[in-house]
């Protein structure tokens, strides 16, 4: 009988999706083994500051997402997803132990950024492996469960992280070596997918298919770009628990249980906006974002800070599986990557300016400041979702 539902629940997927969600299980891992700690050695290792956080972290980030429209219209010019995708995690994989050598913030700022680099290279190729290993009516399914490998990842890796460090008494830049060896495995699951070539063949060129997609593609991005503005840096809301006098290995276990949340709530959510369309379910984890940010904002303690992160993680878990899935659903098959791709740096380069601004804000004005600042985006991007964004299409199934 358990196995009889758990066909039922992963009906639908493929080897492929599987593989993949393997894939983002290790690189997660690989991640987020350093994600928790890396603000910290930034400010106590190295003696950096708030704006240097924000910068590091913020271009970081843009670089990963602005990357992926290069990369996803590559893969599209090219119809070839799985080289461009190895390239990445194989980037991804060695920048890790470069920033555990670094000894003042502009080195680390430049293996953070090859790190990231390396990871936006890989995701439009792999996201189109995904869309393209199943039908439309799964595809928020095989979202979903890469989602689970990706933030299970971001679960295991603080916790591996905390053992090292707290068990095993590891030094800090020791866990940026170890964090290799996942980063290695996500590039060999990724060896063994099969790639299907695409049905149409892609005419257009590398810097001329982003003005083949649909207005209502374009809107979707305006939308995603308005909500992101006040979306900085998870980087923020580790330092904002660091003002409450917690301990690291207390926030690295406070950042593992968000993404434990996020894991179990993406394949559920993907699933949903299947069924109940992707707009209802993005514009539900517009507003729990608003919600946590708010209540960053207002924290008066630990307990509300543990409690906010378990809330933020049903955001970070929605929005990863279901805001890509609804990006694939404006664009035909042989645009995805490239869609997805720009979707992605949309997402980026808002958070760079995200990231800065609340730089500045933490420095400058009030370490609250930079929550009720994504507040206030949060309330415009909701809205925004709401009044411009049609519902569900199936671009896929459109006549060119």
């Amino acid at each position: 009988m358990a196995s009889t539902t758990t066909r039922q629940i992963f009906s639908g997927l493929s080897r492929n999706t599987f593989l993949l969600a393997f894939a983002s299980l290790f690189a997660d891992i690989s991640t987020e083994m350093l994600y928790p700690i890396l603000p910290v050695f930034l400010t106590q290792s190295l003696h950096a500051t708030g704006s240097i956080v924000g910068l590091v972290e913020g271009f970081a980030q843009a670089a990963q997402n602005v990357v992926q429209g290069f990369s996803g219209a590559l893969s599209d010019k090219l119809q070839k997803r799985k080289p461009i995708a190895l390239l990445g995690y194989f980037m991804a994989a060695i920048g890790k132990p470069l920033m555990g050598v670094a000894t003042v913030w502009p080195a680390v700022f430049g293996a953070r950024s090859l790190d990231r680099l390396g990871s936006g290279i890989r995701s439009a190729p792999r996201d189109a492996l995904i869309a393209s290993s199943v039908d439309d009516k799964n595809r928020g399914r095989a979202f979903g469960l890469e989602g689970i490998g990706d933030n299970a990842g971001a679960f295991l890796g603080p916790i591996l992280a905390a053992i090292l460090l707290y068990s095993l008494h590891v030094d800090m830049r020791t866990i940026f070596y170890v964090a290799l060896i996942p980063g290695l495995l996500a590039f060999f699951m990724v060896l063994l997918v099969t790639e299907r070539p695409a049905a149409v063949a892609a005419k257009s060129k590398i810097d001329a298919s982003i003005w083949q997609f649909p207005k209502r593609y374009w809107t979707y991005l305006l939308v995603t770009a308005l909500f992101n503005l006040g979306n900085s840096s998870n980087s923020f809301l580790i330092l904002r628990t660091q003002d409450f006098g917690v301990s690291l290995e207390t926030t690295i276990l406070i950042y593992a249980g968000f993404n434990l949340i996020a894991a179990l709530i993406s394949y559920p959510a993907g699933a949903l906006s299947d069924r109940l369309g992707r707009k209802n379910i993005l514009l539900a984890s517009f507003i729990i974002f608003g919600v946590a940010y708010l209540g960053f904002a207002l924290a008066t303690g630990i307990l509300m800070i543990a409690g906010l992160f378990v809330f933020y993680g049903l955001y970070e878990g929605v929005f990863r599986s279901v805001g890509k899935a609804f990006a694939s659903d404006f664009v035909p098959e042989h645009l995805r990557a490239g869609g997805i791709g720009w979707f992605s740096t949309t997402v980026g380069l808002l958070q760079l300016i995200a990231s800065l601004v609340a730089g500045l804000l933490w420095d400058k004005v009030a370490h609250a400041a930079v929550f009720y600042y994504g507040f206030g985006s949060a309330v415009l991007g909701s809205l925004a979702l709401f009044l411009l964004v049609p519902a569900q299409i199936r671009a896929a199934k459109r006549a060119e």
